[in-house]
């Protein structure tokens, strides 16, 4: 796999049967780097506004952002400080700072009552920065929307009916998280990245848009490099639940992100983690298993292979495995 294809998915959904498996087969070609860009129908006003909301939060001083920190939710709702997540592969910490979100659900909805540290209580900063949690909240919706549908190609990919992620990522854990990448120049020493090279938990990721250069994708022979997806286009990502329930056919998506030589400053992203619910049982479908490709990975509960992976990458505020 020498590049990352561009593919339609709204010609998926309004197109011949024949448009509907031209996105299908460059898809799963395409992911075999776990990469693919796509275009989308998010509005340009929306992301706009997301994005000055988020860097005027940034900007914040450090006193005023950690108001904003949840503790004991391992990084799933508010923000996370500098020299925190550190990718599962290392023991040097990551150049970045986070605010993290995701759709509340009703205290007594069975998924929050059996699940309570996946669903907890929402935390944005409405005070620092007026009116940030309606747009954050509609952005979530909308890239998860993105996702959502996105998911039906690759559904089609492995032998499953479109429908297949549907029920599954209804209530999801599904985490919308904004990036801060401060000046490299500004970092504690050499050895840290912006982000070092890892790949995420989830199903798929959705990135629609990022202030500067920086992800570099690993293609399968080896090589990085760059992930600049054309105008109007979001960049997809497969995560290691996908792998698990493809039984690796379609592979997790290893990248990272490093400041390009040329630019100066900081860089600031969204990414959202399409998750399911955390009682969803991740086990290889039949269609990805054959003979030739006998089954690799037994069933696990997501939730379980979610905490597993939340400890790997630091984020279990009582149990660090970095200082």
């Amino acid at each position: 796999m020498s590049e990352i294809l561009d593919v339609d998915l709204l010609a998926f959904e309004g197109g011949t049967d024949a448009a509907r498996k031209a996105v299908v087969d460059g898809t799963m070609q395409s992911l075999r780097s776990g990469f693919v860009f796509t275009r989308h129908d998010l509005s340009t006003d929306l992301l706009d506004t997301a994005y000055g909301m988020l860097e005027q939060f940034f900007r914040l001083s450090v006193d005023e952002k950690v108001k904003s920190t949840a503790s004991g939710t391992h990084g799933q709702t508010g923000y996370t400080g500098l020299l925190v997540e550190t990718a599962a592969v290392s023991d040097v910490p990551d150049w970045k700072e986070m605010l993290n979100w995701g759709l509340e659900l009703p205290d007594g909805h069975p998924l929050r009552r059996k699940y309570p540290s996946r669903y907890p209580d929402r935390v944005l900063p409405e005070q620092q920065v007026p009116g940030i949690t309606e747009v954050l909240e509609e952005f979530h919706k909308r890239v998860l929307d993105i996702q959502r549908r996105f998911l039906r190609i690759i559904a089609m990919g492995i032998g499953c009916h479109e429908t297949f992620f549907d029920k599954m990522t209804i209530d999801g854990t599904t985490l919308t998280r904004a990036i801060h990448y401060p000046a490299m120049d500004s970092a504690p020493g050499s050895e840290h990245f912006w982000a070092a090279e890892h790949a995420d938990i989830n199903l798929i990721t959705a990135l629609p848009r990022a202030s500067a250069k920086g992800l570099q994708v690993r293609l399968d022979t080896g090589e990085w490099v760059d992930a600049i997806p054309p105008d109007e286009g979001v960049i997809i990502n497969t995560g290691i639940m996908l792998e698990h329930i493809t039984n690796g056919l379609v592979p997790s998506g290893w990248h990272r992100v490093v400041a390009d030589p040329d630019h100066v400053g900081d860089r600031y992203s969204v990414v959202q983690f399409c998750h399911p619910t955390p009682w969803t049982i991740l086990n290889p479908v039949p269609s990805c298993i054959t003979p030739e490709n006998p089954q690799r990975f037994p069933p696990i509960e997501a939730g379980d292979r979610l905490d597993e992976v939340i400890y790997e990458i630091n984020l279990v505020e009582d149990a660090r495995r970095v200082d």
